[in-house]
Formats: C-alpha cells, structure tokens, sequence
C-alpha cells in the first residue's frame, strides 16, 4: 500500500513555522488528527476535517481511515517520544511519512549552548517523576520533558529529598514560539511555583554533602536499600547481576524478591530492560516499592505472592532469578517452563537443602554450579581477623534452543553448551575490607 499517512511535526509557532511539504500534506489531507492544541493552529482556509485525539489516547479511530489522506500533527520530532513513534510500531514503513520539525530537545540545546549527545534526556510525561533519580549524578546535565506547569516545583522538591539541592535549574517555555520564556533559578531555593505547562526543565545537576552515590555499575551499596536483612548482599549481587547478563529490552523474573535489589539493578542496566518482583512477605513488598523509585525504576512490576502459584499468568521471562524458594516444591520447575528458551536461570542457596535441589537440578538440565565464599576483616580484641560469611551456592543454567528437524517434521532440544556444563562446577573465594555480609 502507498504512504497514505503523513505525520507532521509542529512547533509552538505554529503553521507559519512548517516546511513546504508539511504544508501541502495538510492543504491535500481529508483528515487531520492531533491534540487540540495542535489543531487550533491550523489556519481556516484548510478544507480537512480536524479529529481531536479521543480520551483515553486511542489509534483505532486514525487506522479505520486507512487508505485515504491522513495527516497527523505532534510536537516538534514526532519521533522522539512522541505519536511517531508509536504509529511506527503500528504501520508498515512504507505506509508512513514523517515530517519532522526541530524537537524541544533541540530548541534547548541551542539555547543553552549544550552538546545535545552529552545530555540524558527524561520524559515524564506519563511516567511517574521517581524516574528521573536514576539520572542523579554530581556533574551530570539532564533535559527533564515535564507533564505539566506543576512539574518543576515537584522536581525542585525531589531534587532536594534527594541531596541534589544544589543543582541549577533552567526552564524553558513555548521553546520556538512567541511566548518563549526562561527561568532560572537553584532547586533548593526554587520559587516559581506553577509555570507554562508546554516547558522543558534543563538540570546541572550538584550534589550536596551526604548525598547517595549511586554507581552505573553492578553492586549498588547494601545501604542503598530499604531491607529487613533479606537482601542479596552487594559482591553476591554483582556475581549474581553478571550471571543473569541483563541485555536491552529483556524481562526478568525475581522470584523470592525480598528487598528488590536483583530487579532493580537489572533495570538500571539499560532503559528498556523490565522486571517483574515477586514476593509474599507484605512488610518486603513495601520495601520494594520504596527502593524501585528512590533508585529510579518505578515501572519494576510488584506481584504480591508467592510461587510458584503466583507466577501463573505472567508474560515468559528472558531471565529467572530465584533468591528464595528453590526448596518449595514446583517453583523450580515453574521457572523453567516459563523461562524463553535460550534464557538463562540463576537460583542462590544458602542451606544444604537449597545446594541440594540446585545439584539435583544440574543433574538434570546442565549448567554452572560456583560456591562464593566471602570474608570480610572484623576486629577481635585489639587486632583484626576474617570473619567468613555464608557461602552462597550458585547455580546458572540455560535452557536449549529447539532446533527444528526439517527431515522428520519433529523438533528436539539442543544445547552446545550443556555437556560441558553438565559436569563443571567451581569453587570462588574472595575477601574485603569493610562491614560484615
């Protein structure tokens, strides 16, 4: 089918500000749909029909016009968190045109004299504002895209709870229009109040004294969590986190969630990784939901119950982590049917019966088994000696492709990895300085 669908970006001045073929895309379109805002500036001499955007957002309406002349308005790059983006996972490309304008992002780096690939970028529109608190880093600059005009003085207030008083604050409303206007001011002594809601808040970001500082690596600070003491501790967790090997877009399970870390620090891997927490214990779950926005992943999905019953249900993961639990009868078993082939199952045991279930599991499907053993210097009296932590049992399997056997119809599993998995086992000391495990 031919382009029949022209989505053209927009900004704050109006028609006045597009290009030739955006305008002529709109003067030849039957339909034109966008927000209202957006509409209203079409001028009067167009003889489309201007279609308000329907509440809740819905495509449906837009793709019964399929085939004829369609044009779509959105903000500045339609592409860039916007309605684009969300047509190009709906339509062929060669069904689509997209005119785009200069983003916002744009607009403020050229006003700020910012390299924009040196900034993180941050919608919250539609996203809760703990998001933006994996991105707090002392000297980090960030473009903030905001709700709303309350935006800003909510996020001067975050950045203060979260030791990032200091960090200079620079926002820019109806970037490119008439109304363009900039406010500058410091988190900690901001007083706008409400603003323009079409704005942009650009951070330098400062922290104070006793400010968090979170790593972009694995192994985030035990402190760094709110926990009861079930917690994967920090060097297991980086063991573990390395053996999971989060890629862009994966989901995980984190089965016997306890405080969350295993999930949280997944998703901080990459934007686009998921997880789904999965915990009994109420007072944990609270936990959960405190640590997954302090540390800026509020999407984590928390399921309230415990496996392998409450894992019915849930989409199949790319990775299982299973903290807790390997001794409950099924919960084993579940992972692994859930599990996508070619994911990988990690699953820690602390108690001869965990290590035990784990054994017997490798028996069956293969894979990696590694005692950690971890010390740390402890005083004893006037001098210091080693106190020896748990040792953890860790057990790291995947699960086979299914090759297709082209000649008998039939499949079966491989893996080129198993035979030798199935038979490897090591044995990992370390020692640290520091506080008790």
């Amino acid at each position: 089918m031919p382009v029949w669908l022209t989505v053209v970006g927009i900004g704050d001045d109006g028609f006045a500000g597009l290009g030739r073929s955006a305008r002529r895309a709109l003067l030849e379109a039957s339909v034109v749909y966008g927000g209202e805002r957006h509409l209203a500036m079409l001028p009067a001499r167009l003889a489309a029909r201007r279609a308000a955007w329907p509440r809740p957002f819905d495509l449906a309406p837009l793709l019964a016009e399929r085939g004829g002349a369609v044009c779509v308005l959105a903000s500045g790059d339609p592409m860039l968190f916007g309605v684009g983006a969300t047509l190009a996972r709906q339509l062929p490309a060669d069904e689509l045109r997209v005119l785009p304008a200069p983003s916002s992002l744009s607009l403020a780096a050229a006003r700020l004299g910012w390299p924009l690939q040196d900034v993180a970028t941050v919608s919250l529109v539609g996203r809760p504002l703990p998001t933006l608190n994996a991105h707090l880093h002392h000297g980090a600059r960030v473009f903030v895209l905001s709700a709303d005009g309350r935006t800003p003085a909510a996020l001067a207030a975050l950045l203060n709870a979260r030791g990032f008083g200091a960090t200079r604050m620079i926002v820019l409303e109806h970037l490119g229009g008439e109304l363009e206007r900039r406010i500058d001011g410091r988190a900690d002594q901001w007083s706008a109040g409400e603003v323009a809601a079409l704005n942009l808040i650009a951070l330098e970001c400062r922290a104070t004294q006793g400010a968090p500082r979170l790593p972009l690596t694995v192994g985030l600070p035990d402190d760094a969590f709110r926990h009861d003491g079930q917690l994967t501790k920090r060097d297991v967790r980086a063991i573990t986190l390395a053996r999971l090997a989060p890629t862009p877009g994966e989901l995980l399970w984190d089965v016997g969630a306890g405080s969350g870390s295993i999930g949280i620090e997944w998703m901080r891997a990459h934007p686009t990784c998921r997880a789904i927490a999965i915990e009994g214990h109420a007072e944990r779950q609270r936990f959960i939901e405190h640590n997954r926005d302090a540390l800026g992943v509020p999407g984590l999905q928390l399921v309230a119950g415990r496996a392998p019953d409450a894992l019915r249900g849930l989409p199949a993961p790319d990775a299982v982590f299973i903290g807790g639990g390997v001794t409950v009868p099924g919960v084993l078993e579940a992972c692994w049917a859930s599990l996508r082939e070619g994911g990988r199952l990690v699953a820690n045991a602390v108690t001869l019966q965990g290590e035990a279930a784990l054994v017997a599991w490798r028996e069956r499907f293969g894979g990696t088994l590694t005692r950690i053993a971890l010390a740390d210097a402890q005083p004893l009296g006037g001098f210091d000696t080693w106190r020896q932590a748990l040792p953890i049992t860790l057990l790291e399997v995947v699960k086979p492709l299914r090759e297709v056997d082209v000649a008998s119809g039939g499949s079966q599993a491989s893996d080129a990895n198993s035979a030798s998995d199935a038979s490897t086992a090591t044995a990992v000391s370390a020692s640290s300085s520091g506080t008790a495990q």
